[in-house]
């Protein structure tokens, strides 16, 4: 069981900043991965950043050079700052954490929403 507490969502214009925020906490001493996935109306799932247990990153193509992700999984936080954003960012973000015998495990998400 991970408890996640996620903040940071919520309107901006296009063009604007949001900085993500994670941090969670269960009976795994360290996670192997914690990052966001993110999920717009109609449309699958998809990883948008993660910062692995060794300091590798990883951020989707289409985000990157506006999104950066960081973090320390020793203490489980992470951080996505997003910059320029577009209305195509618009989506629920999850945090997750990545297991070793559970795969992924979600956050409730919090809601990003972009105006143009």
């Amino acid at each position: 069981q991970v408890h996640f507490v996620e903040s940071g969502g919520g309107l901006v214009q296009a063009g604007g900043s949001l900085r993500l925020s994670c941090t969670a906490s269960g009976s795994v001493a360290v996670y192997e991965a914690m990052g966001w996935y993110r999920q717009a109306p109609g449309q699958q799932r998809e990883l948008v950043a993660l910062i692995n247990q060794f300091g590798t990153t990883y951020v989707l193509d289409s985000v990157k050079g506006r999104f950066t992700i960081s973090g320390d999984i020793s203490k489980n936080t992470v951080l996505l700052q997003m910059n320029n954003l577009n209305p195509e960012d618009a989506a629920v973000y999850y945090c997750f954490v990545r297991t070793e015998y559970s795969g992924d495990l979600w956050g409730r998400g919090t809601q990003v929403t972009v105006y143009s």
